[in-house]
């Protein structure tokens, strides 16, 4: 008995909904991604495996810069920002107006005497974020001294963060240059101890365990 042949047909497969779906979510990254900021001093974290990842708010991160760099502050949370900025103000007379204060909330790091931080708020961020306009946080290897805004700039933070009604305890990170030598993070420490902030974090990049 002769045996039927069945006729070969090319397989089909309909894609459209594949490609809407890949589309939407190229969408929706594209729009919820936020670009990376620049930064007004560039910092070559040292390599580690840690993988903690630093909190996303109530966090202050103190960026010390390699040789002649200075200190930079970075205050993660807008009304917390704005809070320190106005406690500032008022310890150095300094009056900033509603729409500098929100201006300050959008910042990223910075690195400016309290006196000039009107002149940087008004700038675009990719013209004060231009390295070596800003010449850093003034700061004093005497821990006590009066002109140590880096230590004003702690202090009145975690006193913005109590005003605020924050029933957690801020946090700090000492973010350096892994070519940094150690006396310029020691005195930050020395700072930080001095207000009794014990705990604190350093930034790192990730590298392979395999190294």
């Amino acid at each position: 008995m002769a045996k039927i042949k069945m006729s070969k047909k090319a397989a089909s497969i309909d894609m459209t909904a594949m490609c809407d779906v890949a589309f939407l979510l190229l969408t929706f990254f594209i729009l919820t991604a936020t670009a990376k900021v620049p930064e007004p001093i560039s910092v070559d974290t040292p390599s580690s495996t840690v993988k903690t990842k630093l909190p996303e708010t109530d966090l202050v991160t103190i960026t010390v810069g390699k040789g002649k760099e200075n200190m930079f502050v970075d205050i993660k949370g807008r009304e917390l920002r704005k809070k320190t900025l106005e406690l500032m103000g008022q310890k150095y007379g300094v009056t900033f107006s509603e729409e500098q204060k929100e201006q300050f909330a959008l910042m990223e790091s910075f690195g400016v005497p309290i006196q000039n931080m009107a002149d940087i708020i008004k700038m675009k961020s990719a013209d004060r974020n231009k390295q070596g306009l800003q010449p850093g946080v003034p700061y004093d290897t005497i821990v006590g001294s009066e002109t140590n805004q880096l230590k004003d700039w702690i202090y009145t933070a975690r006193q913005a963060n109590i005003e605020l009604g924050s029933d957690k305890e801020l946090n700090f990170a000492i973010k350096g240059d892994a070519k940094l030598e150690y006396p310029k993070v020691k005195i930050v420490m020395d700072i930080l101890q001095d207000q009794k902030i014990n705990t604190f974090d350093l930034v790192t990049g990730l590298r392979g365990e395999n190294f």
